[in-house]
This record gives structure tokens, sequence and C-alpha cells, in this order.
């Protein structure tokens, strides 16, 4: 198979969430953890940051690798859905996993991938991890694909868990009120793993601090903490918040050498770091034509609001 048709192989493997609906939500991660251990556990060989939320982990991902690139790291980025090239995944200081990674690592393991029932997204994610051990990444950046608890990127210990904010969305598998959907997410939460919380809202906070306090994570409420003013790319007033929260996070990082400069020269150059498309992103003028999404109501009453 060449790289397109072993893209489309790994998109016909059920359960797949967008053809199959709630039957395709996995209970558990134990097939993520099985092919993990047939890749030699390649998520332990490198540091990350974990990133859940409703809206605004996309950004908030992006945001960080590039502040990390900026202090000249070698930084895994791994986000999803992809708009145009499922590469776009899967990242290494900008740029997108090969071809040929993609299409060998499917062709070793393809038997191993179709008789243990593996998700498009589990693959997904092991390919990732497996690439970044590979290419030594000093750090890398994760974002959770859905929920968090049961997400097949749950398997990593970072550095710092981050939890952007809290709105309904995959209400059918996460719950149907901020207390359940805030549980989910919390389950990125680690034992003695510091973790920041983007956006403070009456519903979810004891949530999180009961959940920080059981696993002796230090918590960090960034919008309450962070009143600095830096300027970025990112263009949308909802970025705001999502700037506050990339400084909190990068602020209580230990172990890398991060500078004042370097977070304002990374917030600044998001785009141009990271290739990241379709966040508010003007793509004409005459007549002005601009690409941005949204996935719930919340994001799309963001999306609204700036329009007007």
């Amino acid at each position: 198979m060449d790289h397109k048709e072993t893209v489309k192989w790994m998109f016909r493997q059920l359960p797949m969430y967008q053809r199959e609906g709630k039957s395709a939500f996995k209970k558990d991660l134990s097939n993520t953890l099985k092919l993990a251990a047939k890749l030699g556990n390649p998520h332990k060989d490198f540091k990350s940051i974990h990133v859940a939320g409703t809206n605004g982990k996309g950004s908030v991902s992006h945001a960080l690798a590039s502040v990390l690139q900026e202090a000249d790291y070698k930084v895994g980025l791994y986000t999803s859905p992809h708009l145009k090239d499922f590469r776009e995944r899967i990242k290494i200081n900008g740029k997108e996993v090969s071809e040929d990674f993609v299409t060998d690592l499917i062709k070793k393991n393809k038997t191993f991938l179709k008789e243990s029932n593996l998700s498009f997204f589990e693959m997904t994610v092991g390919m990732a991890f497996d690439y970044f051990a590979r290419e030594n990444v000093d750090i890398a950046v994760i974002e959770v694909g859905l929920g968090g608890r049961l997400d097949s990127t749950n398997i990593i210990t970072p550095e710092v868990s981050v939890i952007t904010n809290i709105g309904f969305d995959h209400v059918q598998f996460l719950g149907n009120t901020y207390e359940k959907i805030a549980t989910e997410k919390a389950g990125i939460i680690k034992n003695n793993v510091p973790v920041v919380i983007g956006e403070t809202q009456e519903e979810t906070k004891s949530v999180f601090e009961r959940i920080a306090t059981e696993n002796h994570a230090p918590i960090y409420f960034a919008d309450q903490l962070i009143s600095d003013e830096f300027h970025t790319d990112l263009k949308g007033s909802y970025q705001k918040k999502n700037i506050k929260t990339v400084i909190q996070a990068i602020r209580i990082l230990k172990g890398f050498n991060i500078s004042e400069e370097h977070i304002k020269s990374g917030l600044s150059k998001v785009s141009e770091n990271t290739g990241l498309k379709g966040r508010w992103q003007i793509l004409g003028t005459q007549p002005i034509i601009i690409c941005d999404y949204g996935h719930n109501k919340l994001a799309l009453s963001y999306i609204f609001s700036q329009i007007a």
C-alpha cells in the first residue's frame, strides 16, 4: 500500500466514532496499552504536556509547542482532527511526519492491528508516540481527542496537565451536566502532576479541586493568576483565555529553560512555527474570506461573536 491507500485502510477500521457513533466509544484503554506494548512502550521515552478541554485545546497545544520551539527544544505535537492531510496530526517542530513513516508502521503491524480490532484513533496515537520516541523529542504536546479519562492519549504521565474549559460536547459519552463532563476530562489529572485549568467555572471548580487533591496534584486556575497581556498571531478575541492558559502552563513547567522572551516570541509566531491552519485564518481580502471552525455550541458562539 502507498501512503494514500494506507490512510484509507486506517479510516476503514472499526470502531470509528465519526462513522459508528456511540458504539465506537471504548470503555477502557486496553487496546491502546496493547499497541503501546507491541511498539515497546514509546510513551515512556519522552516528556509531555497533556491538553484536554471542550474548546481551545487545539490552539493551546499549538501555542505551547511554539513557545517550546522558540526556546530551542525539539517539540512533538499531536493534535486531532486534521483539516486536509492526515499527517497534520503528527508533527515535530512544525514539520509533518513523513508518508514513509506512516506507511511503514502500518505495514509492519497490519496483522496485529487488524486482529486486535484497533480503531483509527488508537492506531494514530500509537503512531505518534512511536514517532516522537524514535525521533528523540525533548518534549511532546499531546492533545486529547475526546473526553480525557478514557481517551487513547491518557496512557502518558505528563509534566503538566492542562484542561482549557468545560462546555457541552459529546454528552452521549461524557454526561449531560458540567460536573459529569468535568469529571471525565479531569481523568487526565495524574498523581503529583500539576494541573492548569484555563477557565474558572462555578459548576466545575469544586470537581477539579477535589480530583486534584485526591491525586496530590497542585492546581492552578490560569484566568485568576495570569494578568499579563501578550500579543499572539492567533486572531479572535477568544484566544485571550487560551493564551493565559499557555503562559500558566509554561511557567510551572519544570526542567526546561524558558524565558519571558521565549514566551513572547512563541506566542507571536504560533502559525509560523507549527503550521496551524483554520483558526480565524484570512484566506482572501476581496472579498474577505475567513476560515474558522467549531464543533459545539460554545465554540460557534465565539465565532459568531467574532464575526459580529
